[in-house]
């Protein structure tokens, strides 16, 4: 009985894991692009795959009031829809001072600068290598 995997079942799992890269590349792209549409500020992208096996990566970005969180989140959303990426979830519209949109392969969170602050979301993270997003 031959146990051992055959070479094609390894190329598989190559295969999977390039696509799934490719995959949080693509959805990195289409927030911040639908991010900086509505002037958010201070965008901030986080690898945290080896760290966390809840996503590959996470997105912190400021808006200037509850209706500019709202309509950052709005607009992640929708591009996200658009390009593929359906939103699991999404928390927070009622107050409006932290939106969490959930994608899947990237959790994305729009905050007042004083949340921000307060949470401080890059420091639980800082075990992870940073990537600024200008």
């Amino acid at each position: 009985m031959n146990l051992e995997p055959s070479p094609s079942a390894s190329n598989s799992h190559d295969f999977a894991m390039n696509t799934q890269a490719a995959d949080v590349q693509a959805c990195l792209k289409v927030v911040h692009e639908a991010l900086e549409d509505v002037k958010a500020k201070d965008i901030l992208a986080i690898d945290v795959s080896l760290i966390s096996n809840v996503a590959d990566a996470i997105v912190i970005a400021s808006g200037t009031s509850t209706r500019h969180i709202k309509a950052l989140a709005d607009n992640v959303a929708e591009e996200a829809r658009k390009a593929g990426f359906r939103p699991l979830g999404v928390e927070g519209e009622r107050d409006a001072e932290w939106i969490l949109i959930d994608l899947g392969f990237v959790v994305v969170h729009v905050m007042l600068p004083t949340a921000r602050r307060f949470y401080d979301l890059e420091s639980l993270w800082r075990a992870a290598p940073e990537e600024t997003v200008a």
